[in-house]
């Protein structure tokens, strides 16, 4: 049976031991960091997500979670995170729907 052959363009390159990764975001709550960590991904931006757990018996309910980018990455990632956040429209000064009153029509005579 024959090997499977890789292009170049399909085996993505080896990660780099020594390669700089800084922090762009980070929550208590793994799910939140999940959404974002798949919002980079969308976006082609590699990124660890790594727990920030504390020793328990000293910091009990303290901890986390870091995602950690590519140095080069960091700045396009904390953008995208925070165009995430931000509202899509900004909130009018009025939000109140406007309906139109109409007398019952069953204590009409």
């Amino acid at each position: 049976m024959t090997e499977p052959t890789h292009t170049t363009e399909s085996v993505r390159p080896r990660p780099d031991p020594n390669e700089k990764l800084v922090k762009v975001f980070d929550s208590e709550l793994e799910s939140e960091a999940l959404i974002v960590k798949g919002l980079l991904e969308a976006e082609g931006i590699d990124s660890d997500l790594t727990s920030a757990s504390l020793v328990q018996d000293a910091f009990p309910g303290l901890g986390g979670m870091i995602i950690l980018v590519r140095e080069q990455d960091a700045e396009a990632a904390r953008k995208l995170i925070e165009d995430y956040r931000a509202p899509e429209t900004p909130a009018s000064e009025d939000d109140t729907a406007e309906i139109e009153i109409i007398e019952d029509p069953s204590t009409q005579p």
